[in-house]
């Protein structure tokens, strides 16, 4: 074993006394891999209370400059660890983002890693050290500060790990691997051994926090070895895996923090209007789920997009009037679901009786998706307790 990647959540920082405890799981794997780099995102909320203290000042902060704040909540982190470290006797050093090469797209506040530059990296863990990486950024063709998204430590650590050829990649935070559904949410929740990639990218889509959408498809296309654990036990964590085979139903994930909006005119938009539209939104990066028009353009947005959607709205397309309201997206995920019809004979069965309004649904060999006006937690715990077995 030579190489291995740990990636350090923001609750397993979150303090100091948590950050001793994140320091002696860096030492055991130490003492088992030659060169070990570690990956740590802001300490507990450090990230959400940034972005508070910015909108307070701005109700829409310049993107560029956010990316320089947020940047510097990992740094913390990386600087912290590394002084531990290095007061146990165990030589560390800590890097940036742009100093461990990580290049991106200039996408402010969602870049993309485009090439890893890994020569500063493999220097340094050639004399020895444990490199302690801040997950979340990197740097574009401008020299600029840029991060990749909210939950983008795990992209670095998996990027790291195909960059570096690691043996394998930890993704370390308080839940000791990959669930059924929400444990917080769902007491008898299963924890899963394994989980195939399609799956795990399925429920990363649907808006589970559990990983981070993009490093899902970095670990499937370059076929690597990411396992799910906790930084506070020795349990085994979950394993994502090429394929797993059969079908059933690996997870449940209910979503609330989808907003729909409705654009309206009078008579109805023609191509060229939705075009714009479309197109506006996408400019400024703000994701579309479920996107139609006719007589009204209807689309999906996530609740941190909407202060930016609704100045485009009053501004860019001041003559149209709209109107938001919250929904609830439902999605239930394993491989090959919609193979077998008696899912979704179950789940419509559960949803009418218990009165619940279906708006759309849409599936696909690992998924059932649906837009719901609301549903009951209880309702859920249904749902998970009569079809995952």
């Amino acid at each position: 074993m030579d190489t291995v990647v740990l990636k350090f959540g923001g609750s397993s920082v979150a303090d100091n006394k948590k950050i001793n405890i994140v320091a002696e799981k860096v030492i055991g794997f130490k003492s088992k891999f030659k060169n070990v780099v570690v990956v740590v995102s802001a300490q507990g909320k450090t990230t959400n209370r940034l972005i508070n203290e910015a909108i307070e000042l701005s109700k829409i902060p310049d993107e560029r400059e956010m990316d320089m704040l947020l940047s510097a909540g990992e740094q913390v982190s990386a600087a912290k660890l590394s002084i531990l470290l290095n007061n146990k006797g165990y030589n560390s050093i800590s890097l940036t983002g742009w100093q461990a090469g990580i290049i991106t797209s200039d996408i402010h506040e969602n870049a993309k890693i485009k090439e890893i530059y890994a020569g500063r990296l493999k220097k340094e863990l050639a004399s020895g050290k444990i490199v302690i990486v801040c997950g979340f950024q990197g740097m574009d063709q401008n020299q600029d500060i840029t991060t990749l998204g909210r939950g983008g430590s795990d992209t670095t650590a998996v990027s790291l790990e195909a960059a570096l050829e690691a043996d394998k990649c930890y993704i370390f935070s308080d839940v000791d691997g990959i669930y059924s559904a929400d444990p917080d949410l769902i007491e008898n929740a299963k924890k899963l051994d394994s989980i195939s990639f399609d799956e795990m990218q399925e429920i990363s889509d649907a808006g589970s926090e559990v990983l981070h959408n993009r490093c899902i498809k970095i670990g499937k296309d370059y076929d690597l070895n990411i396992i799910a654990a906790s930084t506070f036990t020795d349990n085994e964590g979950t394993k994502i895996v090429k394929k797993i085979e059969g079908s059933s139903i690996k997870s449940i994930v209910k979503n609330t923090d989808m907003i729909q909006y409705k654009l309206t005119k009078q008579g109805v938009f023609d191509r060229k209007e939705t075009y714009s539209v479309y197109n506006e939104l996408l400019k400024n990066n703000i994701p579309l789920q479920h996107y139609k028009s006719g007589r009204e353009i209807e689309f999906y947005i996530t609740k941190n997009n909407r202060n930016k959607l609704e100045n485009i709205l009053e501004t860019v397309f001041k003559d149209y009037k709209y109107i938001d309201s919250k929904k609830v997206k439902l999605s239930i995920i394993g491989s090959g679901i919609t193979m077998d019809s008696r899912y979704m004979d179950e789940i419509l069965k559960i949803l009418s009786k218990n009165k619940v309004e279906i708006i759309s649904i849409e599936s696909s060999q690992s998924k059932i998706e649906m837009i719901v006006n609301e549903i009951e937690d209880s309702v859920v715990k249904e749902l998970h307790d009569s079809l995952i077995k």
